[in-house]
């Protein structure tokens, strides 16, 4: 089985809900990158999501922006993040998924990146800007790798667009909490409550909320509408901070245990 699939099948038979995490890969270096994800599974993360860094990340605000950039500058690209996913596999079978644009899919050929993909050893991609009226083939080669291709849902997405959107997908939905980029936000979105029960007259895909989460209460607050929350900005920017510290590993580690307990709690 998948082990983004698993992973949900075992919270819901648990009635837990889970923590996903957002970094981007080669940020401050891979190395660190393969030592953070090993924390995040000792933290008792859920899913762990590498972005892949891009020169044009059009999704992403500032803070993820500085961390794609940086990935570029320590020499990141689509093959080495995957050799670090191989590397990562020798010890850990947290699930993993790639938050990839399509132009570095492109330039490697759909076919190749995706079996590659599967035999590095990650379990999904999240592919930002690859609409699913445009994802036929992708989607079968997906499904024939054993891999989930996890598609975005937003606030401002209309609903017989939802129905569509959703029954394509595979692993979770990823819905969007608010307009706009990614970022830290002060508040959670309001109207979260309505938004998940559309979702879920839709689907039975786990949902996992994110965009705009930053702290403990935060995550547990979003995590208790869901089925997970994603938390990236906050992190990639404790990365930021941190980065060129010996104890990065540690200081990450510590405040991604604080989120993963707080949604434990639920």
């Amino acid at each position: 089985m998948n082990r983004i699939v698993e992973k949900f099948a075992q919270l819901k038979t648990a009635g837990k809900r889970g923590l996903v995490v957002y970094i981007g890969a080669g940020d401050p270096n891979l190395r660190a990158t393969h030592d953070l994800v090993l924390a995040f599974d000792r933290a008792g993360v859920a899913v762990v999501e590498l972005g892949v860094p891009f020169s044009d990340p059009l999704a992403d605000g500032l803070v993820n922006q500085l961390a794609a950039q940086r990935g570029l500058e320590s020499g990141t690209t689509p093959p080495k993040v995957l050799e670090t996913v191989a590397a990562i596999r020798r010890q850990s079978q947290i699930p993993i998924v790639l938050y990839i644009y399509f132009n570095l899919i492109h330039k490697v050929g759909l076919e190749k990146f995706i079996a590659d993909c599967a035999q590095a050893g990650a379990d999904g991609l999240l592919v930002l800007d690859l609409p699913p009226e445009e994802s036929d083939n992708y989607e079968a080669l997906m499904k024939q790798a054993g891999l989930c291709h996890i598609y975005l849902v937003a606030p401002t997405t209309p609903e017989d667009r939802v129905a569509l959107i959703v029954k394509r997908g595979s692993g979770f939905i990823y819905y969007i909490s608010r307009e706009g980029v990614t970022g830290m936000q002060s508040q959670i979105a309001s109207n979260l409550t309505t938004q998940v029960a559309k979702l879920r007259s839709h689907t039975n895909l786990p949902i996992a909320i994110g965009f705009g989460i930053s702290n403990p209460d935060q995550a547990k607050a979003v995590a208790n509408e869901g089925d997970a929350c994603v938390v990236g900005s906050a992190i990639v920017n404790q990365i930021a901070k941190h980065g060129k510290s010996p104890e990065l590993i540690a200081i990450v580690g510590a405040f991604v245990k604080s989120l993963a307990d707080a949604v434990k709690t639920i």
